[in-house]
C-alpha cells in the first residue's frame, strides 16, 4: 500500500473528489473530478467521503478507474463486508487454506480507501467547514470517521491514526493501540452529536442517508457507541453499564424507519456505476459471475426460513447430483466425489444442496466452469436482483429485460434497528439472562425479516404470489424461539441458535457477523473448509503489503492468528469452527 504520507504529498486533488452516486442531481458547473483545492467546497467533499464510506463496506464491481478500489490479491474490489462475509459463511470461500486466501496484497483496497480516501477528505475537508461554520457536515464526516477508524482496528489491529495524514511533518506514522483509536472513535461522535444539534448551522446539499434529518443522525451516533461497548465487552468492565445506559435513553436506533442504510439506486451501470456491487458482479450478460454459500442456503432451506427467496434467486432447479438429475463433471466436479471424512463425520452439507440451489462450499478451491447462467444468485435483499418466484430462468440482461430484477437498486445495511435488538440478546445471554436475551432474539427476527420482505416490491416482473405468508413468517419465528427456550441449561445450544441466526440476518454486512463470531465463538454448526486442517483461522488481517513496504514503522503480523485488543478468546479451538 502506498504510504499514507504519498497521499497528502501527492498535488493532485483530484483523486480525492469523487462525486458520489446521485450527485448528478447537482447543478455543477466544474467537474467535480478536476477541482482544484481552491474550488473544492464542503458539499463536494462530504459527497466523496459518504460514498468512499459506502465501498469501505461494500466495495465496488467494475473496477472504475476513479475510486480507490484497484485489483490485486485472491480477493479485490471488495470492501470489509466481503472478507467478513467469507470467514463466517455468508458467501463462499474459495481457498483451502486461511493463509494463502487472505494474503496482504488483499486488504490494499480496504486500507487505500480509508486512508486516502475518506480520511484524507474529511481532513481537506475540516478547515473549510468550520471556517463556514458548516458543523453538520462536520457532524456526518466525525461519524463516518469513527465507524471508519473501528472498522480499520477491527480487521488490522493496532493502525496509524494519530500520526497519520501529517505529511510532510510525519511521513512514516506508528501505530496507535487498537484501544486508544476506540477511545478516539468515542469522542469523534460526541462531538458529533453536539454538531448534529447545532440548528443555526446550514445543512449539507447530499445528505444520502438521513435527507437531513439530525434527530435520526443522533440516534445512529449513539448506535455506533453501542456497536463499540459491545465489541468492547470481553475487555471491558464498564462497557455493559454504558451499553445499558444507552438503552435506557432511548436515544438510539429502535425503529426499522431510522435504519442507517447507503441506498444503492440502480440507475446506472457505469461513470460511476450506482447498482448494488453485489448485482453488479452477478447481474450480467454472461451470468452471475459469484456463488451463494451451501452453508447458509442449506440452513435456510431446512428451516423452511421466510426470508430464502428474498435472499437468493435460483436459476435452474436441477442441481447436478441432486433430486435425481445426474452428476456432471464439467459443470460441477464435486458432484462426483466423495465427500471429505471431516464432513460425513460431522453431517455437514457437500458440494450441492436440492431444490436447486447451487452454491459452493467453504473452501472450494475448484475452478469456475461455465454455470453462471445455471448458478444460485444475489435476491432482491439486499443486492437488488430477483425475487425467487420459481421462474428458474437465466439472468441474461442482453435477451430478457425481466431478468434485471430490481436493477440493482439495494443497499448496504450499516446501523439497523435489528442489530442492536441482536446485541441486546447477546449482552443478556453474557449476563446469563437468557428470557431477556429471547424477548430481544425475537424483536431482531422480527425487524429484520419485514425489513427483507419489503423489498419484493423493487422487483417489478416478480410474481409475488411467492411470497411467504404472514403465518409462515411467525410459525418460523415462533419455533425458533421456542427452540431457544427449549434448550435452556445447555448454553452452547442456545448460543449456537442464536448465532446462527445472527449470521443470516446480517446478510449484506460482512463486518457484524464477522465481529461477532470472533467475540463469541459460535455458532459451532458452521460448514468447515474442505481441508481438514486449513490452518489457524484469521483473528485479523495481514497488514497491506504496500503498507508495510513502505513505512518502516508497520512490521507485519507473524500469522493472521493474532487478535484485535478486544479479543481476549483462547489462542487455539476457538472460534468453534474453522
Amino acid at each position: 500500500m502506498k504510504n499514507i504520507s504519498t497521499y497528502i504529498a501527492s498535488a493532485l486533488l483530484v483523486g480525492s473528489l469523487m462525486v458520489s452516486c446521485e450527485s448528478t442531481e447537482l447543478d455543477l458547473t466544474q467537474d467535480p473530478n478536476f477541482l482544484t483545492p481552491e474550488q473544492a467546497s464542503p458539499d463536494f467533499f462530504l459527497n466523496a467521503i459518504q460514498e468512499d464510506f459506502a465501498r469501505q463496506i461494500d466495495g465496488e464491481a467494475t473496477g472504475d478507474p476513479q475510486d480507490n478500489f484497484v485489483s490485486g490479491g485472491n480477493v479485490f474490489e471488495d470492501g470489509f463486508s466481503v472478507l467478513g462475509g467469507e470467514l463466517t459463511r455468508l458467501v463462499p470461500y474459495s481457498s483451502r487454506d486461511y493463509q494463502s486466501g487472505f494474503q496482504d496484497i488483499d486488504v490494499d483496497d480496504e486500507w487505500d480507501n480509508a486512508y486516502r480516501g475518506i480520511l484524507f477528505d474529511i481532513r481537506s475537508m475540516q478547515p473549510l467547514a468550520e471556517e463556514a461554520g458548516l458543523t453538520r457536515h462536520l457532524g456526518i464526516a466525525q461519524f463516518i470517521e469513527a465507524y471508519t477508524i473501528v472498522t480499520l482496528v477491527d480487521f488490522f489491529g493496532d493502525v496509524p491514526y494519530t500520526e497519520a495524514l501529517q505529511a510532510p511533518e510525519i511521513l512514516n506514522p506508528t501505530l496507535d493501540s487498537g484501544a486508544s483509536v476506540y477511545e478516539a472513535a468515542l469522542s469523534l461522535l460526541d462531538r458529533a452529536i453536539v454538531n448534529f444539534t447545532n440548528e443555526t448551522a446550514s445543512n449539507p446539499a447530499n445528505d444520502y442517508f438521513y435527507g437531513n434529518d439530525y434527530t435520526k443522525w443522533v440516534k445512529a451516533a449513539n448506535t455506533l457507541k453501542l456497536k463499540i461497548y459491545v465489541q468492547t465487552r470481553l475487555v471491558d468492565p464498564s462497557a455493559a453499564a454504558s451499553f445499558n445506559s444507552i438503552i435506557t435513553s432511548g436515544n438510539y436506533i429502535m425503529d426499522t424507519a431510522d435504519d442507517l442504510d447507503w441506498r444503492w439506486p440502480g440507475t446506472s451501470a457505469s461513470q460511476p456505476d450506482t447498482r448494488h456491487p453485489n448485482y453488479g458482479i452477478n447481474y450480467a450478460s454472461a451470468g452471475a459471475g459469484a456463488y451463494v454459500s451451501n452453508w447458509m442456503a442449506n440452513l435456510m432451506d431446512n428451516s423452511d426460513d421466510p426470508r430464502l427467496r428474498y435472499y437468493f434467486y435460483r436459476q435452474t432447479i436441477n442441481v447436478p447430483g441432486q433430486s435425481g438429475f445426474p452428476p456432471n463433471e464439467e459443470l460441477l466436479t464435486c458432484s462426483l466425489q466423495t465427500p471429505p471424512a471431516h464432513y460425513v463425520n460431522g453431517g455437514f452439507t457437500f458440494c450441492a444442496l436440492p431444490n436447486g440451489y447451487w452454491g459452493r462450499d467453504h473452501g472450494d478451491d475448484e475452478g469456475i466452469p461455465p454455470d453462471g447462467l445455471l448458478r444460485t444468485t444475489v435476491g432482491v435483499y439486499p443486492a437488488g436482483g430477483r425475487f425467487d418466484d420459481d421462474s428458474f430462468s437465466a439472468i441474461a440482461q442482453n435477451i430478457d429485460p425481466a431478468s434485471f430484477g430490481a436493477g440493482g437498486t439495494g443497499i448496504t445495511p450499516i446501523l439497523n434497528a435489528f442489530m442492536v435488538d441482536f446485541w441486546r440478546a447477546e449482552m443478556a445471554m453474557a449476563a446469563n439472562q437468557t428470557g431477556q436475551a429471547a424477548t430481544h432474539f425475537q424483536n431482531a427476527l422480527t425487524k429484520q425479516i419485514a425489513k427483507a420482505r419489503s423489498f419484493a416490491s423493487n422487483d417489478l416482473n416478480a410474481d409475488l404470489s411467492f411470497e411467504p405468508t404472514e403465518s409462515d413468517v411467525n410459525n418460523f419465528i415462533t419455533n425458533t424461539i421456542i427452540a431457544f427456550n427449549d434448550a435452556d441449561g445447555d448454553i452452547d445450544a442456545q448460543w449456537d441458535i442464536l448465532a446462527e441466526q445472527y449470521l443470516v440476518s446480517h446478510y449484506g454486512n460482512g463486518i457484524e457477523a464477522y465481529n461477532f463470531y470472533r467475540r463469541t465463538g459460535y455458532p459451532s454448526t458452521l460448514q468447515p473448509n474442505r481441508e481438514l486442517d486449513p490452518g489457524a483461522f484469521p483473528r485479523s488481517m495481514y497488514y497491506p503489503n504496500q503498507a508495510v513496504t513502505s513505512n518502516p514503522n508497520i512490521t507485519q503480523k507473524p500469522n493472521q492468528a493474532v487478535p484485535v485488543f478486544w479479543d481476549t478468546n483462547p489462542a487455539s479451538g476457538f472460534p468453534f469452527s474453522n
